[in-house]
């Protein structure tokens, strides 16, 4: 079968009417839905079959009468059709509901199983789907297990011991377990791809409103469930896991891949592994497999990214200027979303915003320090916290590269990896290996913070109170204080003296992206790369989406080589 074939598709199911635009009031419970769907319809309760759940969200534009807004589907004990005659409306619409569907056509095995590098969602998702097809495949992960990985991560916040192979970044689920665990993604999805993300995870324990939440949130500590359950129906369905294993070197017959070298992380051993499929679901912070990859000259270039530091405020202050004092305490902990253009014309915004969360050490090299943020599924922290960042571009952290023979002056492809160490050896220095902090007021002000106001950091690792600035580059400073200065307008308190900053954010997406076909391969044939860290991707939803797409890709070649 070849790609330009149907390589996957939607799957049509029951036909059903959907009803949006229901309405109940913060103090009204769901239990009262029943009788709104059978309002909007003009039926009795008799006439409903069954209703679910589609979408559920919060219309909090107005602060004095904030409402949850529902999306339903409703199948009926009688024809549908007969019912929309009498019902008039965009709101009431006939719909057949569709689900994704992973090809079935395939032209045999391959002479060796496919090998995944990374098992964050990307590479979770591609081994999944391939093991559900029956491909087997084998899944490198230089970490261990998740109930490893949490004595490992829990150990360097509390000791400040580093493990540079398992940590918050490196592990079994990735970067994105030590998060917030948002799932919502803004990537088109007509063959429903990400459904079947969401649907998974339920499937392996999650919560089934994420199924319909507009802002669907997993958590750290659910997560961890989920990686473990869909790890044992991936070792079921026949794939491997090897931890504590890490991806070093590639063997090519010309210039087409033929294996793996991998190395027991422990022990330092090194393996071939026979491969003519290789996924790199490496994710964001995998630096040294960038480096071996460039090495062997795989096609890829530097990218724009993103760069600021971590701001905390205390949750109920979010919480009523989001919903208003009445009625903050009817509501979930509030989130916030926010823009603002610096004045020299640079977009400074807020990312990983966490409701009731908390500040991690992210730190995976000795010697640099960063920061992320988290939140369990109650997201029941005392204070909310957001990366306030500021995009960089190649032209910010340009080098010569030095393999150029042009007479031009490119921008080295590892050109952004070697300006995130550099941010990260000063945020360490400045902490002495904790995390630094600052009060805003103080950074605004270029002086060093003693102590903290009313805000107390929420951090997960040590921190110590000094001077932020000098981490980034002046044009950060200056645009973030620009940022937190104009949404203070915006969100009463956003621009409090004592709001709590924390340094160096600097690992928000890829700083590279490797460069592949229609195929989804590499300029290396039998390469793929995938997910957040290949460039592809920007979350835990949008990785899972890029792996399936990749296995997809992989199914379809079928036993070609």
């Amino acid at each position: 079968m070849g790609m330009g074939q149907r390589i996957s598709g939607r799957k049509a199911g029951k036909t059903m009417i959907r009803v949006t635009g229901i309405k109940l009031a913060p103090e009204e419970g769901e239990d009262l839905l029943l009788s709104k769907i059978c309002k909007k319809l003009r039926l009795s309760e008799k006439d409903i079959q069954t209703y679910q759940i589609i979408k559920k969200s919060i219309d909090a534009r107005k602060k004095e009468a904030p409402f949850w807004v529902y999306q339903v589907d409703v199948t009926l004990n009688r024809r549908e059709e007969t019912i929309l005659r009498g019902c008039k409306g965009p709101e009431i619409r006939m719909v057949q509901r569709e689900t994704y569907q992973f090809p079935k056509e395939m032209e045999g095995r391959f002479g060796h199983r496919p090998v995944i590098a990374g098992t964050g969602p990307a590479g979770l998702f591609c081994g999944y789907m391939l093991a559900k097809a029956g491909f087997a495949p084998i899944l490198l992960e230089r970490g261990g297990p998740i109930q490893e990985r949490e004595v490992s991560v829990r150990r360097f916040w509390d000791t400040g011991l580093l493990d540079t192979e398992c940590n918050v970044q490196f592990g079994e689920g990735g970067a994105g377990t030590f998060s917030d665990g948002k799932l919502n993604t803004l990537i088109k999805d007509p063959l429903f791809r990400g459904r079947k993300v969401l649907e998974t995870f339920v499937a392996m324990g999650a919560g089934e409103e994420i199924l319909y939440d507009s802002k669907p949130h997993i958590g750290t500590d659910v997560l961890k469930k989920v990686l473990r359950n869909l790890r044992k129906e991936m070792e079921a369905l026949g794939a491997e896991f090897h931890f504590h294993t890490k991806l070093v070197d590639l063997e090519l017959s010309g210039r087409r891949l033929s294996g793996v070298f991998v190395e027991d992380t422990k022990s330092r051993e090194r393996r071939l592994l026979q491969t003519e499929h290789l996924v790199l679901a490496i994710g964001h912070s995998a630096r040294d497999t960038f480096r071996m990859l460039w090495e062997r000259q795989l096609s890829m270039h530097a990218k724009a990214f993103a760069v600021g530091l971590r701001v905390e405020h205390p949750q109920d202050m979010i919480q009523m200027a989001q919903y208003g004092k009445q009625f903050a305490g009817f509501f979930p902990p509030a989130p916030y979303k926010v823009t603002a253009r610096a004045s020299d014309g640079r977009g400074v915004y807020s990312f990983c915003m966490c409701p009731g969360g908390y500040v991690v050490n992210a730190s995976s090299e000795q010697g640099r320090l960063a920061v992320n943020g988290m939140s369990n599924r109650n997201r029941d922290g005392r204070n909310a916290n957001s990366a306030i960042i500021v995009t960089v571009s190649p032209e910010d952290f340009r080098r010569p590269c030095s393999f150029d023979s042009s007479g031009s002056v490119p921008v080295h492809p590892l050109a952004g990896v070697e300006f995130q160490r550099r941010l990260e050896e000063r945020a360490f220095l400045l902490g002495n290996g904790a995390v630094p902090v600052q009060l805003y007021g103080d950074f605004q002000a270029d002086r060093k913070s003693s102590g903290p106001g009313e805000i107390l950091p929420d951090t997960m690792g040590s921190n110590c109170y000094t001077n932020l600035r000098g981490i980034l580059p002046d044009f950060v400073d200056r645009a973030i204080i620009e940022g937190i200065d104009f949404w203070g307008q915006k969100i009463p308190g956003f621009d409090r003296y004592d709001a709590v900053l924390s340094g160096v954010e600097s690992r928000t997406s890829s700083p590279v992206r490797m460069e592949r076909n229609e195929e989804l391969e590499s300029s290396i044939p039998g390469i793929y790369p995938c997910g957040e860290g290949a460039g592809y991707a920007g979350g835990i939803t949008s990785a899972a989406m890029d792996g399936i797409r990749v296995a997809e890709a992989i199914a379809a070649r079928g036993g070609r080589k």
